[in-house]
């Protein structure tokens, strides 16, 4: 685990999207097409939109999210609408979305299917994750009704269940995360500073982000 810390977050956020730019080009270079994975939630948003305008071959871009909410896309709770509304315009409207949703009662009646569609795209290029305070990323979820399967199974895709989120979720499993070729993880504030730190010391069924730390580099900034 490296762990870079900047000067304030509005200077993260622009750094790190210049970084994430650099590694889609050098993988572009060697490879037909990069496929980038990227959180949903409120952090990562100032990385889209400065990532959004770089310049480079984004047809060959294929982005994904690393979990979703079991909600449609009109929902102001779906990931994919902020992948819409930040990431996948300017340059990057270039780029081709792999969905993590259907529409379907439930993740579980198209799990098959979405995890077909993401079959082409392992392992990721370049992954970036969120952590919660809880200590959660992606979804996978300390609690969660399949917490062992998504850190433990074979399985892509994995659909949880947790107290506290308030709609069914579909989420990368760990061993998926754990493949892809560079992975940062990035997080704000005092609070999931210390959660990292907790996390450092913890097995991933109490802090599941453990799962990822080695080899990551995580991106701080206080706020």
């Amino acid at each position: 685990m490296q762990l870079v810390e900047y000067a304030d977050a509005e200077i993260m956020m622009m750094q790190l999207a210049d970084h994430l730019a650099g590694e889609l080009r050098s993988c572009l270079t060697m490879h037909d097409h990069a496929s980038l994975a990227v959180p949903g939630g409120t952090t990562p948003g100032p990385v889209f939109d400065s990532l959004c305008g770089t310049p480079l071959d984004w047809s060959r871009v294929h982005v994904l999210l690393t979990d979703e909410r079991w909600v449609p896309e009109s929902s102001e709770r779906s990931n994919t609408r902020l992948l819409r509304e930040r990431l996948l315009i300017d340059r990057a409207a270039e780029a081709t979305l792999v969905p993590l949703y259907a529409e379907a009662e439930t993740p579980e009646e198209v799990l098959d299917d979405l995890a077909a569609g993401l079959a082409p795209e392992l392992p990721l290029s370049i992954l970036l994750l969120g952590m919660g305070e809880d200590m959660h990323t992606a979804s996978i979820f300390p609690g969660a009704d399949r917490l062992d399967e998504a850190l433990n199974g074979e399985a892509t895709l994995v659909a949880m269940r947790a107290p506290g989120a308030p709609e069914p979720r579909i989420t990368l499993s760990a061993g998926v995360l754990k493949d892809a070729m560079s992975r940062h993880i990035v997080i704000t504030g005092h609070a999931k500073r210390e959660a990292l730190e907790r996390a450092r010391s913890l097995p991933p069924e109490e802090a599941p982000v453990a799962a990822v730390l080695k080899g990551s580099v995580i991106h701080w900034a206080e706020g």
